[in-house]
């Protein structure tokens, strides 16, 4: 049991650390004091309250969280309020708390991989050809059709992280960038097959087409890849987020055969060639690739 008078010696301190000590005789000042040594020692410290003496230390906690009759100061002051009586909801609230996280982090990797992967690939496209490999027209349809998918992340499935998650700028744009290299990749086979065997050098607008279809093929199945820290099949996705793939691959499908204004009409085998591509890789060479990613880079930092 360690006393107020005896919480700014050190060789007390280390025996409140230790997880097993107790506090006693604790002024309201000496919350805050508490919160603030642990978090020097490195820990990430959560606190509950009620009262206008909390506010302070609730505030300067990581996880300030408020009981249901709290003071309306100590509401202001808390990072979450608990709407019920107990402790039990703030499991919860830590669980729904580090989905989001991983929500978010899921929406910043596909942004990363999908930017890389248009800029750069057009780029070079551009430089080793001459010939622009998308349209302005097709580049509106493909965002236009990517985007209900990106608006559905929010709504996925994820697995909440047993630890707690800190940011990680470098590691976020390390890992988006490199998966984007692989995808980059990826599509310049890709445009190698379509001048080499299927010669659309000849046809830009079956060009645009072919192109198109892989884009948003790859798109969607990168989807499912970056949405999942390890392989794509340990977690399934939300109803929404597969919804949304499904109709999204039926409608490029629809449009790639049929043509659509600049766009013209692909026949089976390119369309075929284009998909089938785009989910070998996907699944089978850029999700492995990434889970050693994701573990070099953790075990890196």
């Amino acid at each position: 049991m360690l006393k107020s008078e005896n919480l700014y010696k050190p060789i007390y301190f280390e025996t409140a650390d230790n997880g097993s000590a107790g506090l006693a005789e604790i002024y309201p000042e000496d919350k805050y004091n508490i919160v603030r040594a642990l978090q020097r020692k490195g820990h990430i410290v959560g606190m509950t309250g009620d009262g206008v003496n909390d506010a302070a230390a609730l505030r300067q906690a990581e996880v300030g969280i408020a009981v249901k009759d709290a003071t309306d100061v100590a509401k202001g002051a808390a990072s979450g309020v608990l709407t019920v009586e107990g402790l039990e909801p703030i499991v919860d609230m830590i669980k729904v708390g580090r989905m989001i996280y991983q929500r978010v982090v899921t929406w910043v990797l596909n942004k990363l991989v999908k930017t890389f992967q248009i800029v750069v690939f057009v780029v070079l496209a551009y430089l080793l050809t001459g010939l622009f490999s998308v349209s302005i027209f097709s580049m509106v349809l493909y965002l236009f059709l990517t985007d209900f998918v990106t608006l559905s992340l929010s709504t996925d499935r994820v697995r909440y992280s047993r630890r707690p998650d800190t940011w990680d700028v470098n590691w976020l744009v390390g890992l988006g960038i490199l998966v984007g290299v692989l995808v980059v990749v990826e599509s310049m086979l890709l445009l190698y097959v379509g001048f080499r065997f299927f010669e659309f050098g000849h046809d830009i607008n079956r060009l645009h087409t072919y192109v198109f279809s892989y884009l948003v093929f790859s798109g969607l199945f990168n989807v499912l890849i970056v949405r999942e820290r390890g392989h794509f099949w340990h977690s399934k996705p939300s109803l929404a987020l597969l919804a949304s793939v499904l109709l999204d691959l039926v409608l490029v499908v629809a449009i790639s055969l049929s043509g659509v204004y600049s766009l013209k009409a692909l026949t089976i085998a390119p369309l075929a060639f284009s998909g089938s591509w785009a989910l070998v890789a996907s699944l089978c060479v850029n999700d492995p690739i990434k889970v050693l990613l994701v573990s070099h880079l953790h075990h890196s930092k």
